[in-house]
């Protein structure tokens, strides 16, 4: 009996996460400083189940100062569980935001049957944002206003002073968007390459805590 397997890896920005079958209760997950745990659900509203593994790692792929539990497990068809997110309490910054990923993999069961079955294993990334205590009053919406843009030629830059995380939706510039704005880091600039013809305002959005689009904001060059 043969069985292929793939693992693809998916950065997703809906409401609501949706592959193969599985269910994740969120794009995002905050941390919030002072909390032992957070949580967040995976749901399989397909007939038949599926295997789901879970971590979390830090940006540049090492561990993080967080468990999943369960770690592993099998999704029943029809059904839900939770996963707990615990804080370990090493090594965390208490100045400013950190970001990590939590990973997700759905592993579906072979047809019983068949063989030299194609199967796909669906890795989904999504970010944990630690947010510390002294940093809970506030949200990146609350303080956006405090990026500072500057344009030279076809390089753009943000700075960002605050300690906040500034996820991005969408970056204009002249009306165009620009392509995977990604994001800024507390106390960072990010550069961005632009097309040296393209002139005008810049305008910006952001993604909020709850995965959505926040309001435009704007930037006089």
């Amino acid at each position: 009996m043969k069985r292929i397997v793939f693992c693809l890896s998916l950065m997703l920005f809906s409401s609501v996460t949706a592959h193969a079958g599985v269910i994740i209760g969120g794009t995002r997950v905050i941390f919030e400083g002072g909390k032992k745990e957070t949580s967040i659900s995976v749901n399989n509203p397909d007939s038949s189940p599926y295997l789901i593994q879970s971590w979390v790692e830090s940006v540049g792929g090492k561990a993080a100062p967080f468990v999943i539990t369960p770690p592993l497990f099998r999704l029943d068809g029809q059904q839900q569980n939770i996963l707990r997110i615990l804080n370990n309490g090493s090594g965390m910054t208490e100045d400013r935001e950190s970001l990590y990923w939590v990973n997700i993999k759905s592993i579906p069961s072979q047809a019983e049957g068949k063989d030299n079955v194609l199967q796909v294993a669906i890795k989904t990334r999504i970010k944990l944002i630690y947010r510390p205590q002294s940093l809970k009053e506030k949200s990146p919406e609350d303080v956006v206003e405090q990026l500072r843009w500057t344009r030279n030629g076809n390089r753009l830059q943000v700075n960002n002073p605050t300690p906040y995380y500034m996820n991005f939706y969408e970056i204009k510039v002249g009306g165009k968007k620009l392509q995977d704005p990604q994001w800024v880091a507390p106390f960072s600039t990010k550069e961005y390459s632009v097309n040296s013809a393209d002139s005008g305002n810049i305008t910006w959005k952001l993604i909020s805590d709850f995965g959505a689009s926040g309001k435009e904001h704007h930037a006089i060059l």
